[in-house]
């Protein structure tokens, strides 16, 4: 890293890999804000993160309120050099029961929100000639996953901004890239894929590394990507998963 501090908003980063990211960042010496709804786990996120960590609540699917947030952060901590879009949520559900507002809603989060924060984030960072943005994709837009079909959408459509956005916007000296997680450890995943004993085996039998990554696998990902060692690098969906998405 060099030596400026560097300043990176992560949404989504109250938990999970969004807080994996920003304790990549925050031990490196980057200057984190982390975006998320819930301030109670924000605050205790925060705790973590030490002295490098910072918070800011919003609703990022309430579109109206991305504008004022970026400004207010551009204000009190001046200009943004990363933005990692982490939040996202999902819904498992058989295809032909999902309505049409449940899939909206999961667009709403995970594609429309991600091109609004990067729209006034890169206002910004245009003037500078100068960020990183790493958006969070996703297996499922690497392969076909059942009862996820919003999900699956929204992901794919992640992956084809990000390759749109870097064309557009590496001229202008703004990388974009994506990490792709495979089957990351948690609690969650853990009891997920113990209640369902063929999908583990299916899960393990196609990741040729033969076990779940760690959140911090997808932390260091995202530091590469946002440190001059990857200055050369955009437009890449980078797969962090096991050799999963290439598995027989």
């Amino acid at each position: 890293m060099s030596n400026k501090q560097k300043l990176a908003i992560v949404t989504g980063g109250g938990s999970g890999l969004g807080l994996a990211i920003a304790k990549a960042f925050t031990e490196n010496n980057i200057k984190t804000i982390i975006v998320g709804r819930d301030e109670e786990k924000l605050k205790t996120a925060k705790a973590e993160l030490g002295e490098n960590g910072f918070y800011k609540v919003c609703d990022l699917s309430d579109l109206s309120t991305i504008p004022a947030l970026i400004e207010n952060i551009t204000t009190e901590s001046g200009p943004i050099d990363i933005l990692v879009n982490n939040a996202g949520i999902n819904q498992k559900k058989v295809f032909e029961e999902v309505t049409d507002e449940e899939f909206q809603r999961i667009l709403t989060t995970n594609v429309t929100a991600v091109f609004s924060i990067s729209r006034e984030v890169v206002k910004d960072m245009l003037k500078r000639k100068s960020g990183c943005i790493i958006n969070i994709s996703s297996m499922a837009a690497q392969y076909g996953l059942p009862k996820v079909i919003a999900y699956s959408a929204s992901k794919t459509a992640i992956d084809g901004m990000t390759r749109a956005m870097a064309v557009e916007l590496s001229p202008n000296g703004i990388r974009v890239n994506a990490i792709a997680p495979g089957f990351i450890y948690s609690a969650m995943t853990e009891k997920a894929l113990n209640s369902d004993p063929e999908r583990k085996a299916k899960v393990f039998n196609r990741t040729p590394m033969g076990h779940m990554g760690q959140p911090e696998d997808i932390g260091a990902a995202a530091l590469y990507l946002a440190s001059d060692a990857a200055k050369y690098v955009t437009g890449v969906v980078l797969p962090v998963d096991g050799g999963n998405s290439i598995g027989f």
